[in-house]
């Protein structure tokens, strides 16, 4: 086992991540843009006291000094976030780092980093943000998840729960999705059929 939860949602307020935990989410990403790590680091503080009170691992991604500042475990880092962030530093404070990649260069020099998980997206069309990337299908996964060895590989980009898991049978370890959470009607009901979805009944 790669020791992380297959469902991690992504979710941009502290107030998300205190629905995911209450529901029982164990992998949290907290992704706010267009903010500087003085101003997050209240929020990054906030979702991280949550997720510790309900032993949930929560991913701060891009502010990497305030991850380090508020004690965080866990970051991840965009391609663009690799050119300005400070990775031994990262590493010294030691957290854990996941990666994202969108192709075969991007994946190589995401490996010269030795990151603690690898994410490949995105694997169907999303309507969040413009992405540069086609969909890469399942087909990729399979490829990438050779290519990464025993790291845990993350699936993202147009995840919905009724394709999560073909993703995970093609060899994604780990299923990340935003918005079929995030912009369902029923967002508390869906976070409990994505648990009864991806987790063994022992779990």
């Amino acid at each position: 086992m790669n020791g992380l939860d297959p469902f991690y949602p992504v979710v941009d307020s502290v107030d998300w991540v205190a629905l995911l935990v209450k529901e029982g989410a164990k992998l949290i990403q907290l992704r706010i843009k267009e903010r500087n790590d003085e101003t997050v680091l209240p929020d990054v503080t906030a979702a991280l006291a949550l997720c510790r009170a309900a032993g949930a691992e929560l991913v701060v991604n891009d502010y990497w000094r305030a991850a380090i500042e508020a004690g965080a475990s866990f970051l991840h880092l965009g391609q663009g976030d690799l050119d300005t962030a400070d990775v031994p530093a990262i590493r010294r404070a030691g957290l854990r780092l996941g990666i994202s990649t969108h192709d075969h260069a991007e994946l190589e020099r995401a490996i010269r980093f030795d990151p603690d998980y690898v994410a490949l997206g995105p694997i169907y069309p999303t309507t969040l943000k413009a992405m540069p990337f086609a969909p890469q299908g399942l087909a990729r996964i399979g490829e990438w998840k050779r290519l990464i060895g025993g790291r845990p590989l993350v699936a993202i980009g147009g995840i919905s729960l009724e394709r999560a898991q073909g993703c995970l049978d093609a060899g994604a370890d780990v299923v990340a999705m935003v918005s079929d959470v995030t912009r369902h009607p029923d967002p508390p009901a869906r976070i409990r059929d994505w648990l009864a979805a991806t987790r063994h009944p022992a779990a």
